[in-house]
């Protein structure tokens, strides 16, 4: 496997997966690989297929989100030349390039019914019939599926056949998100911090600030393993500073003073009728030192309050990590306590 392919964590939860895979790759049945998207389906797939006997055979990959219900069929399945139009030759499907190998299906909640049900056929019976034929083929194909949708909840509500499932569940591996994967953020933020770093020639890696982790640590991360490497590999790039630790994180770039859509989200609100808060420095001579002095003021206050906790003073004045620290760099205020 390449460096793209490596499996980089170390918590419980992840190993446990990992530990899981490797064991039903030995076992030829179907294998249902459930979790959120950028937790690694794809990867657990890799491995399922390299570590079984079937390694040296084709490992053969359908996205069932890709492509439109009318061409699933023929993509899985084949088809002769005239079954449809378009069809001017004929063509082997998925499963027939699979034979004697892997057969991955990502996003299978996507199938739809139809597909469902050819595709319980083949792999009950162990033949597929191309499109326009009438004519089945024999295939040895082992099947391992991923989704991050409920198929039991589907279904449950018929919109996933409930036979297909029994057949595909002989194995389930659930893959944790990274928010539950305590300890794992970190190595994966040093892993790609450092790809990044060579691949721009750095002589060194200079790691990340405090303030920066935590804030690594502390995200959600929707979009788990796949959004941490953006954001890391975004954080390298833009620092560009290899003598000191990389200090600002950006988790949504597309967040911008002059985007369309903080412009769009801009509505005017009625002031608030309110006492002036107290003024702890003197009065500026300027408007724009009486705002830069009122900025400055509700900072303090609020990193006082929050006891120098930049990612709770961010989200207390609604503004992101990095423009919180952009304030802090324009008021003096990024090396501690003023």
């Amino acid at each position: 496997m390449d460096r793209d392919t490596h499996f980089i964590g170390q918590s419980s939860a992840f190993l446990d997966a990992v530990e899981r895979a490797s064991r039903a790759a030995a076992v030829r049945r179907p294998v249902l690989v459930i979790g959120e998207r950028g937790t690694g389906k794809e990867l657990i797939a890799q491995r399922l297929h390299h570590l079984s006997p079937r390694w040296g055979e084709p490992l053969v990959t359908l996205n069932c989100a890709a492509l439109p219900e009318t061409l699933i069929e023929a993509e899985l399945f084949g088809h002769e030349a005239g079954a449809f139009t378009g069809a001017t030759r004929a063509r082997a499907g998925r499963f027939e390039e699979a034979d004697r190998g892997t057969l991955f299906l990502d996003e299978l909640g996507n199938l739809s019914m139809a597909a469902q049900e050819r595709l319980l056929r083949a792999i009950e019976y162990g033949e597929v019939v191309r499109i326009g034929s009438s004519r089945a083929v024999t295939v040895d194909v082992r099947i391992v599926a991923a989704t991050n949708a409920d198929l039991p909840r589907m279904a449950a509500e018929g919109t996933f056949r409930a036979d297909l499932l029994d057949r595909l569940s002989f194995e389930v591996i659930t893959l944790p998100p990274l928010r539950a994967r305590e300890g794992d953020v970190a190595e994966l933020a040093d892993y790609y911090g450092r790809r990044m770093a060579s691949e721009l020639e750095w002589g060194r890696f200079p790691g990340f600030s405090g303030a920066a982790m935590e804030a690594l640590e502390a995200h959600e991360w929707p979009g788990n393993v796949r959004e941490l490497r953006n954001v890391v590999e975004r954080a390298v790039y833009r620092w560009g500073d290899e003598a000191a630790p990389i200090a600002e994180v950006v988790f949504d770039p597309f967040v911008s003073a002059w985007g369309l859509r903080a412009m769009a989200e801009v509505v005017p609100a009625p002031l608030p009728c309110a006492a002036e808060p107290e003024m702890p420095f003197e009065a500026p001579a300027s408007l724009r030192d009486a705002v830069e002095a009122h900025e400055r003021g509700l900072l303090l206050a609020a990193l006082e309050r929050l006891r120098w906790n930049q990612r709770k003073v961010a989200s207390a004045l609604g503004l992101t990590y990095d423009q919180l620290r952009h304030c802090l760099k324009k008021h003096g205020l990024h090396q501690g306590r003023a």
